[in-house]
């Protein structure tokens, strides 16, 4: 994954950049192709944000995360990303395995037996 990072009112830390490739890194086991991140850490007066961007082949993710303590910022944000992408990964391996329910399977299940007996007896 290839991973850009901005600092806004920040001073750029080895730590840091450690810190978000050492979470970032991660991801590449779970997407399927490369992907590109753009993470923007900034101070706001006591507030430390971390925002990441993450543009992939089918999807794109954004996260926000304001925290006291920067790297418990990056670690807030980095788990979001990991759920955004988890589910992203389910919605796609449910559209593509064709598990869809039609509307019609559903109505006769909220419609109790005797009331559709009655009906398709001409009542």
């Amino acid at each position: 994954m290839q991973i850009s990072l901005t600092f806004k009112h920040v001073n750029a830390s080895d730590s840091l950049k450690a810190k978000v490739q050492e979470k970032f890194d991660k991801f590449d086991k779970m997407l399927d192709r490369p992907a590109e991140a753009h993470v923007v850490l900034s101070v706001e007066k006591i507030r430390n944000i971390v925002e990441v961007n993450l543009n992939g082949d089918k999807f794109q993710i954004h996260a926000k995360e304001e925290s006291e303590n920067m790297y418990s910022a990056i670690d807030a944000v980095a788990d979001k990303v990991k759920l955004q992408i988890k589910k992203n990964k389910e919605k796609l391996k449910r559209h593509l395995a064709g598990d869809k329910e039609s509307i019609k399977n559903n109505v006769t299940e909220l419609v109790s037996p005797e009331v559709v007996a009655h009906n398709t007896n001409g009542g």
